[in-house]
């Protein structure tokens, strides 16, 4: 990194953290990909590392990109989007969680982020992690306004293989705190002849994350589905995975007893 700290303030503000794809307000379902892109601000140059090493899932989530922006398009719903690297800034932290910012990866050290200062955090998280939190307040206040609550799913990808162990799943599910939604999801897929994982292969509850922070405590119903990179990494598979997904999540939000959180769903009983 090299210029004046004012000529890198400049730089990183030019970047654009978020990528916004304009859907319906009424659609009914929000879309998040909080590892999207493997993007840096210019100012920040590579962090140090190869450009192989951009490529590879310390960066991003491989295929999530992809199929996100492809259940955009079939269900008209908004979808928000990181254009920044998890390296830079991990949005699916909370703002305090010691992994916000990655000085090891998956045994590699970063070196743009092996002695950064509290002062650089917090630059970190006011020019992009705050904004994407930003954002998708915003975008649920705005769906909220107009339509029906929305249910809001987060798109991720995990890697076949973690630590020398092979990952059986080719699609997980992860929830916390009501697991109604996620039955369904779990169920239909399962269904079809899939082998999905119920809180694998990560659990779905972590203090800060996006889900608990910004769709729990609006008693909005959230999921995140995790897709197996070796599945989507080219973008006609990642497609095919969208599509497949589509046919399965349509009859669900077709029928909104099935995403309701308990909350909801009591809340209609006694109604």
């Amino acid at each position: 990194m090299s210029g004046t700290l004012q000529d890198r303030g400049d730089r990183v503000a030019d970047f654009a953290p978020v990528e916004r794809i304009e859907g319906r307000l009424d659609a009914g379902l929000l879309l998040l990909c909080d590892h999207a892109s493997n993007g840096l601000p210019s100012a920040y140059g590579s962090l140090g590392l190869c450009a192989a090493d951009l490529e590879t899932h310390i960066a991003c989530d491989i295929g999530a990109a992809e199929v996100c922006r492809h259940l955009a398009r079939r269900f008209s719903a908004p979808a928000l989007l990181t254009r920044f690297s998890r390296l830079l800034i991990d949005p699916n932290r909370g703002g305090l969680d010691p992994t916000l910012v990655m000085r090891i990866s998956d045994g590699r050290i970063i070196p743009g982020n092996a002695r950064i200062d509290a002062a650089e955090i917090d630059r970190r998280r006011a020019l992009y992690w705050t904004p994407y939190r930003q954002m998708i307040a915003a975008q649920v206040a705005a769906m909220l306004a107009k339509g029906p609550p929305p249910a809001v799913i987060g798109i991720h990808s995990f890697t076949p293989l973690w630590k020398g162990l092979a990952r059986p799943w080719q699609i997980g599910i992860l929830w916390d705190g009501d697991p109604y939604f996620s039955a369904h999801l779990i169920a239909a897929l399962a269904a079809k002849g899939l082998a999905v994982g119920d809180n694998e292969p990560y659990a779905g509850s972590l203090p800060g994350d996006t889900l608990d922070a910004e769709i729990a405590p609006r008693g909005l119903a959230g999921l995140l589905i995790e897709i197996r990179q070796d599945l989507v990494a080219e973008p006609p598979r990642a497609r095919d995975w969208a599509e497949l997904i589509g046919d399965v999540l349509a009859p669900i939000l077709a029928r909104p007893e099935t995403h309701r959180t308990a909350a909801q769903q009591n809340i209609r009983a006694k109604c």
